[in-house]
């Protein structure tokens, strides 16, 4: 084996030479020097009890002195998408709607309505949205508002009737209503530059950034918290024990090269939040728009870090061992995408454990890059937990399409007779295919105007109670255990009798 790579030279502690004039700094050795009055244990003891008595006091202001049950995502909704609140409207859960009437919205904040002078918005809406397009809250600071629930009201922006809406009003009951993240988030960047710890990034992502509901539960943070510890602690051992100490000298300077990326790795959320994509699948990348471009230009990026990096460790001699290592584990990991009904995900905290052993070396770039690996590592672990790098295809899709059969209209734009008034016209649907059957498939889930308006076995549906003066949108699926699968794009009947028949594929 070769030689370790040699430590740094001080940035800030060296001499330049510039046209004939030597300029020489000592700003870290100054720093050095005034600073080692505040190294003694009585004082760090006295900073971590200060650091742990504020944010207790931060914590308590940000999620317990109002009810949990005030609390909202930034999608919560009271009407969830296709038929998650049942025929009619029965049941009421919060989730992510994506089709309204026959537009599919995506990768924006869904608001239907509000034009109105009473600031209607569907029930579906994001409620942060809609209290922010309203004026009622800002999106940095966040704010509370009431929520009053009408039943069977329009809004505008769709124009068929819906069966639940709701308007904002100002609310003055609640006590605390301004949001402390950025409090948290100036007080915990403050803190690592005394105390750089890997707690610190874990709990401000669990607790501020990126809580995994809200008000958090403390219960899911602890039980990843002492894995990451575990985690952290091989991490120093293979990588970090190699770079950080080559900065014992120079403490200004390793600051400004771990802190800055690492808490743009504890805020990737926010960080890498303009980058169009969210999974690192094929469906993915494909469906947003500049997904394939901001793809190649990340890997092109990361490419020309790792021929750098590679160029460091060649120097070392240690190229071969680390190279087996990696080839090794790239081979595990192709055989573990082949295996059946699973597939591959290669979350962002696995993409941190896969190259930090890499940057194990003394130089600026790899402090670099373990500053930033490891608040990612921490933002992956704590806002999702210890995720698997083999999911399911429903675990993938959430609440998108699961590719699951898709039912057929028989009623199309050559069968449907508008000189039929609308209060005499069925529509119809064709049977369920045997091989569907023995699959479990055995009923069917209709969408009229976005509400489930049938579940059963017809395979017909009577459009006596609708409005012949409005737009109707109809969307089917296969239902089997009592749950739809994927609905079809929507039907539209236009009020002059058009049928403009649904586009392929689902919705």
């Amino acid at each position: 084996m070769g030689m370790r790579h040699p430590a740094p030279i001080p940035s800030l502690d060296r001499s330049y030479t510039f046209k004939g004039h030597t300029i020489t700094l000592a700003i870290e050795s100054t720093i050095l020097r005034w600073t080692r009055p505040f190294t003694s244990y009585p004082l760090f003891a006295t900073f971590v009890i200060v650091y742990i008595v504020s944010s207790v006091f931060i914590i308590r202001s940000q999620w317990y002195l109002i009810p949990a049950s005030s609390f909202v995502g930034c999608t919560s909704v009271f009407w969830t998408e296709n038929a998650g609140c049942g025929l009619n409207g029965e049941l009421f859960v919060l989730q992510n709607p994506r089709i309204i009437g026959d537009l599919e919205v995506d990768f924006v904040p869904l608001l239907v309505g509000g034009g109105d002078g009473q600031r209607t918005y569907r029930a579906d809406s994001f409620l942060c949205a809609s209290a922010i397009q309203a004026g009622f809250i800002k999106d940095s600071t966040g704010g509370c508002v009431t929520v009053n629930l009408s039943f069977g009201l329009s809004s505008v922006g769709f124009t068929p009737s819906f069966p639940m809406s709701y308007r904002l009003t100002a609310d003055n009951t609640l006590g605390q209503c301004t949001d402390l993240r950025n409090v948290a988030l100036a007080v915990n960047i403050l803190a690592t530059c005394l105390l750089f710890a890997l707690c610190i990034g874990f709990w401000h992502v669990a607790l501020f950034s990126q809580p995994q509901q809200e008000p958090p539960p403390l219960d899911v943070a602890f039980g990843a918290f002492l894995p990451t510890l575990l985690v952290g602690y091989g991490l120093w051992r293979v990588s970090w024990r190699f770079t950080l100490p080559a900065f014992a000298n120079a403490p200004f300077e390793a600051m400004i090269w771990y802190l800055a990326p690492y808490w743009a790795g504890v805020l990737t959320n926010l960080t890498t939040a303009n980058i169009p994509i969210d999974q690192l699948t094929t469906a993915d990348i494909t469906q947003q728009p500049g997904g394939l471009t901001a793809l190649i230009i990340i890997v092109l990026i990361v490419l020309v870090l790792v021929l750098n990096q590679v160029h460091v460790i060649r120097k070392t001699g240690w190229l071969p061992w680390y190279l087996g290592w990696y080839v090794s584990g790239g081979l595990v990991a192709l055989a573990l995408a082949f295996l059946p009904g699973l597939q591959f995900r290669l979350h962002h905290y696995i993409i941190s454990l896969v190259l930090l052993p890499g940057t194990g070396f003394p130089t600026r770039l790899s402090a670099i890059y373990q500053g930033f690996l490891l608040g990612m590592f921490l933002n992956g672990v704590a806002a999702f937990g210890f995720a698997s790098i083999l999911q399911t295809a429903a675990d993938l899709a959430a609440d998108g399409p699961t590719g699951s059969p898709l039912p057929d209209f028989v009623t199309n734009s050559a069968t449907y007779d508008p000189s039929v008034p609308l209060g005499n016209q069925t529509i119809f649907w064709s049977s369920i295919p045997s091989a569907l059957i023995t699959e479990g498939w055995n009923g069917f889930s209709l969408l009229v105007d976005d509400v489930e308006r049938y579940a059963g076995n017809a395979l017909n549906y009577s459009l006596a109670g609708l409005d012949a003066g409005l737009p109707h949108f109809f969307r089917l699926a296969y239902m089997s255990g009592g749950s739809a699968g994927d609905f079809t794009m929507p039907a539209t009947l236009w009020p002059n009798g058009t049928w403009v028949d649904p586009l392929p594929g689902p919705s």
